[in-house]
């Protein structure tokens, strides 16, 4: 598999920090990295490993120099009580913000941090094994912490995400504004310039994740030689680096084409890439996760006059608008590449107007029976 230049900055991100940490949890990493699990997610570990680290060295819970000097038995031996204080650390700690401010962790962030130590802990008295054929020790502290998250119903849960994504009619609106409006929200000569030049590149990218569901990271991804025009599919690599072949609309793969069709004039070099979307930024590669999330954050932002969504909100109207016009569970469940169809159901819950109409159905038929019983009086 081919690695964006984004993702080999992620892979020399964990090579470098994993030099100042000490054996054990390089070996966490190395493991968990041949067991599927993203690079993204563990660099993201690795950040809370060293936080927590560097929290056992300042608060002299550890006697050595440096993080990578601290030994197993210091985990071995760590007490509830101090894991409890480094979580209250967590809540309480002040963290930059934009314009010079301050604020705290959100209980979401917190619990990641623990499920993250969770995780090693596991592994250190589960997986490992020293020469005698034992684990490196098996007292797991972190078995005995407990968080407890705000549940929500499904139908909670698929309201909010309906608040937020492009319902059936507006999917069509908003690709035809892309297409034909935004260019007339431009004032300035350059952006309608740098506008002009990437239209067919932006059309294409925002019409294939509604028109199949992909992940940023998989749009990005994509490979020329994985696009199957005739057969309206495309290659991609899914979470844990599986690979996997979804469909995609004939309407947003005609987008695709008309993207490719100009790739090389209006990209000089691109030949020379064998990623989908590319650009020119400091010489021509494949487009970054961040840079999607801007785009369309930012068209999204001029057609609804609004506060633009994310990427994933686009996975969900696809979801959404594949469960309105009757599509299976198990179908879409292969399409968005969710490991469980628990997940998947989730999508069942969002046609909230479909339920409202059952609902107004059942208050007129109950309303015209109490009028039959008041004239009956």
């Amino acid at each position: 598999m081919l690695l964006t230049p984004e993702a080999q900055n992620v892979n020399k991100l964990i090579e470098k920090h994993l030099s100042t940490m000490p054996f054990y949890i390089q070996e966490y990493i190395r493991a968990k990295k041949r067991s599927g699990l993203s690079p993204n997610t563990l660099l993201q570990y690795l950040y809370r490993y060293i936080h927590f680290l560097n929290w056992l060295l300042r608060e002299a819970i550890v006697d050595v120099e440096s993080i990578d000097k601290i030994p197993l038995s210091s985990l071995e031996n760590l007490k509830k009580t101090e894991v409890e204080l480094y979580i209250e650390y967590l809540r309480e700690e002040e963290i930059p913000a934009e314009k010079n401010a301050k604020k705290h962790r959100g209980d979401q962030v917190v619990f990641l941090s623990v499920q993250s130590l969770k995780s090693l802990f596991n592994y250190l008295t589960k997986e490992t094994e020293t020469t005698d054929g034992e684990c490196y020790f098996y007292r797991n502290v972190m078995s005995k912490i407990v968080l407890l998250t705000k549940k929500e119903t499904a139908n909670r849960r698929a309201e909010k995400i309906s608040s937020v994504i492009l319902n059936e009619e507006e999917i069509d609106d908003f690709l035809f504004f892309v297409e034909n409006g935004y260019e007339h929200t431009l004032s300035n000569k350059l952006s309608r310039q740098r506008f002009l030049r990437d239209k067919e590149r932006d059309k294409a990218i925002l019409s294939l994740m509604l028109g199949s569901g992909i992940r940023v990271k998989e749009a990005t991804q994509l490979e020329l030689k994985k696009i199957n025009l005739t057969k309206n599919k495309i290659g991609i690599t899914r979470k844990g680096n599986g690979e996997d072949t979804v469909g995609v609309l004939d309407s947003a793969m005609q987008d695709l084409k008309r993207y490719l069709d100009i790739r090389k004039e209006r990209y000089p070099g691109a030949v020379d890439s064998p990623f989908c979307f590319i650009t020119d930024y400091k010489g021509i590669r494949p487009l970054s996760s961040r840079a999607v999330q801007k785009l369309v954050h930012k068209y999204t932002g001029a057609f609804s006059s609004d506060k633009g969504i994310s990427p994933h909100k686009l996975r969900h109207s696809f979801a959404a608008d594949y469960i309105r016009k009757g599509g299976e569970l198990i179908l879409l469940k292969g399409q968005m590449g969710h490991r469980n169809i628990e997940t998947t159901t989730l999508y069942t819950n969002l046609s909230s107007k479909e339920n409202q109409v059952i609902l107004d159905r059942m208050d007129e038929s109950r309303r015209s029976q109490s009028d039959i019983h008041k004239e009956t009086e």
